[in-house]
């Protein structure tokens, strides 16, 4: 863990905004009393300032292009932004939707698992069935979450819900049912 930061959040946010406006980081070091090292080191390690210059040339960009169309293809254009826009908002609730819904049905899987006999699996076959049903349901309804993650490159880091195994609880042995029950309760189910 490095050392404290000499300035606060809200004086890192006003050099930052500084440096966007064009102030020289040797002028802001001397005005805030840190190192200049500190500020490239800040920056190199945040990387914000770079992206925001990006987005605000492409703004720029954008409106010069609209500026340049006809009227009517003016209203047009922000219409269909408007639109977009309305669809991304949408996917994004949905998307945190079947995130929250995903949850809850893997938590009500969970639930029914602790409620299995580990020491008769058989008489809890039900139950079995109840979280592979709920597991599969939980699955199901991270779909549309786990496209929006991969949209936004992380798909890496995800579990593809499609390729999860399945399991046919009716030919699987006392013993394997134990396992797969102590398996899932602690949360270590591995294909």
């Amino acid at each position: 863990m490095g050392r404290k930061s000499k300035l606060s959040p809200a004086q890192w946010a006003e050099v930052d905004r500084r440096i966007l406006e064009g102030e020289s980081q040797r002028a802001l070091a001397r005005e805030f009393l840190v190192s200049e090292a500190s500020i490239r080191e800040r920056l190199a390690k945040h990387g914000r300032l770079q992206g925001v210059q990006e987005v605000a040339a492409k703004i720029v960009d954008a409106e010069r292009c609209l500026a340049a169309l006809p009227l009517a293809a003016q209203i047009s254009a922000r219409t269909l932004a408007d639109r977009l826009r309305s669809i991304s908002d949408s996917l994004a609730g949905a998307g945190r939707h079947g995130a929250e819904t995903a949850h809850l049905l893997s938590s009500m899987a969970n639930a029914e698992v602790q409620k299995v006999d580990a020491a008769d699996p058989m008489k809890s076959l039900p139950r079995l069935q109840s979280a592979s049903a709920l597991t599969k349901l939980a699955n199901d309804a991270a779909t549309i979450p786990l496209r929006l993650v991969a949209v936004y490159g992380m798909a890496s880091t995800l579990p593809d819900p499609k390729k999860a195994p399945t399991i046919n609880l009716e030919g699987l042995s006392d013993a394997t049912l134990v396992e797969l029950v102590n398996a899932m309760g602690t949360g270590v189910l591995v294909p």
